[in-house]
């Protein structure tokens, strides 16, 4: 716990020497751990409590894609998660966000929802001798996302403010080791906000030189991804595996494009699965030499600046023995290098299980 606040301070030292357009905020949280499945039972022992420290960088229009989301804050966050749990242990996480306003910059009240998305130190995971009833974490270090709905009111007295919401956890190692059921948590939030400009001054907001009108002919998509993972049986063994998509995308404008497409998963790990199960008798497994899929998907990219945010609903039209089901769901974050590359990451999931964290890199022509 000291370590977050010496983190904090840190970088709250270096904000506070290069700008005067920023904020501060301290939130104390509690909340519920999801049950994900009736073998999770023995997991929820208490109520999760924690903490969250973060700082934010407010924007007035100096890049023209911020009028388009009503001048967003971006900032890092910190945040330390008891879980009340002797097993799931302690969670500390670092964090990229945004904050997205739904009301007037001129208000002292606000309605913001924040997104953030970093990594976590889970501080007892999945032992085959010492903690073996640890099903949610497999490793040690794990993504985390964040998501948080809030009221804040600025400079209630003086410079500090109150802010109270809710905000949903996710952590997991996103299937690189099994087990790997992760843990999502459901809190309230309260705590408060400290606006680091000297003085009451009034903020000119500028609006942005592009047109409103926005068109672009179909895009053609082209990306090739990796990364590693593991079976759902414990100890099968951590192998690569490969993805190649293709997909169209149409712009409706500048936020938004829509996405239809095709890809080919190659996923060693299933011969792996296929051949211990085989063995069991009644698995209804059918006899198969092949193990890649395919799938077909539609989805939705958001744009902001050079990021943006793709969701996809995909369906395997290739599927040669059951596993996790035919309908999967992706949430990527990709980064524009230049008009035409671009890199990225991305979470591939059937339901509330995570499969795959892939990274790669993709061309739009």
């Amino acid at each position: 716990m000291k370590k977050i606040l010496y983190l904090f301070l840190l970088i709250y030292s270096i904000s506070y020497s290069q700008t005067n357009s920023s904020y501060i905020q301290a939130d104390y949280f509690y909340g519920n751990i999801l049950r994900q499945s009736p073998d999770a039972a023995v997991l929820l022992q208490g109520h999760p409590t924690g903490i969250y420290l973060s700082y934010n960088k407010k924007t007035f229009g100096e890049e023209n894609w911020q009028e388009h989301y009503n001048y967003p804050d971006f900032g890092y966050s910190i945040g330390y998660q008891d879980y009340k749990s002797d097993i799931l242990g302690k969670l500390y996480a670092v964090y990229g966000h945004y904050n997205f306003y739904f009301t007037n910059h001129a208000s002292k009240n606000q309605l913001i929802f924040r997104t953030g998305i970093g990594l976590a130190y889970n501080t007892n995971p999945y032992d085959k001798e010492t903690n073996n009833k640890n099903t949610a974490f497999g490793t040690h270090l794990n993504s985390s996302t964040y998501f948080k709905l809030y009221f804040q009111r600025e400079k209630l007295l003086d410079n500090l403010g109150v802010n109270a919401g809710l905000t949903f956890i996710h952590a997991s190692n996103s299937n690189i080791k099994s087990p790997n059921s992760g843990m999502n948590v459901w809190a309230l939030t309260l705590g408060l906000n400290y606006d680091l400009e000297a003085e009451n001054t009034i903020s000119n907001y500028i609006p942005s030189s592009e047109s409103k009108h926005f068109t672009e002919p179909i895009k053609y998509n082209f990306v090739v991804r990796t990364g590693i993972n593991e079976s759902e049986i414990i100890g099968s063994g951590i192998k690569p595996f490969y993805v190649i998509s293709a997909y169209a995308d149409k712009r409706l404008n500048r936020k938004s494009a829509i996405q239809l497409g095709a890809e080919l998963f190659i996923s060693p790990i299933l011969k792996e699965f296929y051949n211990l199960n085989i063995t069991i008798p009644h698995t209804n497994l059918k006899e198969t030499s092949d193990f890649s899929r395919v799938g077909i998907f539609v989805g939705h990219e958001l744009f902001i600046n050079k990021l943006s945010i793709e969701t996809q609903i995909g369906y395997y039209a290739k599927y040669p023995f059951e596993y996790h089901g035919r309908l999967y769901e992706t949430l990527g974050l990709k980064r524009y290098i230049n008009d035409k590359w671009f890199a990225s990451i991305r979470l591939k999931a059937h339901a509330a299980d995570a499969e795959t964290v892939e990274f790669g890199v993709g061309i739009r022509l």
